[in-house]
């Protein structure tokens, strides 16, 4: 089925599982997201000042709506432990409707 074209999915890493679960406790209970996966155990390769850096990190898929992201992305850079945290919004271009209704239900003002 198609989305409606206001859901996003955004993605965020982070330093550790505790810091994940802390940033998706705070975002579902404000309504920012209506879940947030943390998938652990993830090995990521970046340059970062000017230099080759390999890190363990932990992935976050965030559901969300886009009237709720530029909220949702201030909480995330107050919370997050990085200079520069990664924040990724991508949109959800198909989806099953009852799951979507659901995320625009639960991050609704």
């Amino acid at each position: 089925m198609d989305a409606q074209g206001s859901e996003l999915v955004v993605l965020v890493t982070t330093s550790s599982n505790e810091e994940a679960e802390k940033l998706a406790r705070i975002i579902v209970e404000s309504r920012l997201a209506a879940c947030a996966n943390v998938v652990s155990g993830i090995r990521s390769i970046f340059r970062w000042d000017n230099q080759i850096a390999v890190e363990n990190e932990c992935l976050m898929m965030i559901k969300t709506t886009r009237p709720r992201y530029s909220e949702l992305e201030a909480v995330i850079r107050q919370h997050h432990s990085y200079e520069v945290p990664e924040i990724i919004a991508l949109p959800v271009v198909a989806g099953s409707v009852s799951y979507l209704d659901w995320m625009r239900r639960e991050t609704a003002k």
